[in-house]
């Protein structure tokens, strides 16, 4: 039976999550009697968030935390503000959070949460009160040891801080652990930053190699160039690709050349976004997807993927930074065309892997350097990558499907181990 509060479609959000579960129960075997535990929510809450604008008025914003499993540990996942958050992305976000925690075999289950709000109207006093009322009203989910938030689109380690503060001031007593994400003064970990386009990167070159391409020289295109877009292209360049297009919400470049990272990064930080870079030449957006190219990193929103643009693409290997970056039918379509996909559900595992052990380090009370965060990450990351190809071998299937096979059957073995209540 549907769920009656959401209607999703083919290329929605949580109709995408739906079609790859789907596609994954002929791997399951005797766990799949177990699969509608991955087509429902454990829990949707949907809040209220009203906030006095600094000219008097008072504004409603709708907010959202849906914690999807809590089989294998305390829900995690980020939250964003965006205008366009609706309760399925929210829930589509926190099912891919289940799956993405599962397959790096991290102890936690999937959750994830949003206010639908433009944040770049709003000023600091009013992002702050946004943020304190929304993390008092789903203060009755989320804690360390249940619910963990982090930063995503539109937030960021100061959003994470008011987060704590407001959660550790309506409890009585600083709980670091309740997020992470955090600024490292507050319990935040060295790497965080940066872990989600490491991941990316690190996912990205055991790829390459498996499947015969050399990073150095090699031709990328990044869509998105914030943390994860940026992060995930400075290494590609250190290793010597070539970053020849980057897109944002302003605008498209390209230089065939490769763009000088060393002047882009800080123009991106300078201005908020790519647009106005003198070093390069801009396209048209849509040419974007017409780029000579062998590495794809979507590193933005949800379906930018489409069937149209999938049969333009001219990379050999798609790394996806960002969550469900790719429709079914693109998919598909990638497939057959032979180019690879490295799903978000592994790829992107590198932010909360470090997320991790940011957690970690808080209820220990004793922190890592970076070299030892990166060490540990790349690891992590090599090691579930292995595990997840082997089993794309053994099937000859997608990596996706394999990568939903072992972190499904992860979920489902620990459901049915601990069983139903009462």
């Amino acid at each position: 039976m549907t769920l009656s509060y959401v209607h999703p479609t083919a290329d929605s959000p949580w109709g995408t999550y739906l079609s790859q579960i789907d596609r994954v129960l002929p791997y399951l075997g005797s766990l799949s009697r177990w699969a509608d535990t991955l087509r429902r929510p454990k829990r949707a809450l949907i809040v209220d968030v009203p906030i006095e604008l600094d000219n008097g008025t008072i504004a409603h914003h709708e907010g959202y935390r849906v914690q999807h499993s809590l089989t294998r540990g305390p829900g995690k996942g980020g939250v964003r503000y965006h205008p366009d958050v609706t309760l399925e992305e929210v829930m589509a976000l926190s099912a891919w959070m289940s799956v993405k925690n599962a397959a790096v075999n991290l102890p936690f289950g999937g959750a994830k949460g949003g206010i639908r709000v433009d944040p770049k109207k709003l000023s600091l006093k009013e992002l702050e009160k946004l943020t304190r009322r929304y993390t008092s009203e789903i203060g009755i989910i989320i804690g360390p040891n249940q619910d963990i938030p982090a930063p995503d689109v539109n937030t960021n380690g100061q959003i994470m801080a008011w987060m704590m503060d407001t959660y550790s001031m309506n409890t009585g007593a600083t709980a670091t652990g309740v997020v992470t994400g955090k600024p490292v003064d507050l319990g935040g970990s060295l790497g965080r930053v940066k872990a989600t386009g490491r991941g990316v990167y690190v996912t990205g070159r055991e790829a390459a190699r498996r499947i015969g391409l050399p990073i150095d020289g090699a031709r990328v295109a990044v869509q998105g160039f914030g943390n994860v877009g940026s992060s995930a292209a400075e290494l590609f360049g250190q290793a010597g690709a070539l970053i020849v297009a980057a897109q944002d919400h302003t605008g498209t470049l390209y230089n065939g050349a490769g763009l000088d990272l060393a002047t882009l990064v800080p123009h991106v930080k300078a201005t908020g976004g790519v647009a106005g870079f003198a070093g390069a030449e801009a396209l048209a957006d849509e040419a974007f997807w017409d780029v000579d190219c062998q590495i794809m990193i979507p590193a933005a929103l949800e379906n930018q993927i489409t069937a149209a643009r999938a049969s333009r693409l001219k990379a050999r290997l798609v790394l996806e930074g960002a969550n469900g970056p790719t429709g079914a039918a693109a998919d598909d379509i990638l497939a057959e065309r032979g180019i690879l996909v490295v799903p978000d559900v592994i790829c992107n595992a590198g932010g909360v892997t470090v997320s991790y052990f940011e957690w970690v380090q808080d209820f220990s009370s004793f922190f890592w350097t970076e070299d030892e965060i990166n060490v540990r990450l790349d690891k992590i990351m090599v090691g579930a990558l292995k595990n997840i190809w082997d089993t794309a071998d053994h099937h000859k299937i997608s990596l996706r499907t394999a990568t939903f096979a072992v972190a499904c059957q992860r979920i489902l073995s620990a459901r049915q181990e601990r069983g139903l209540y009462p």
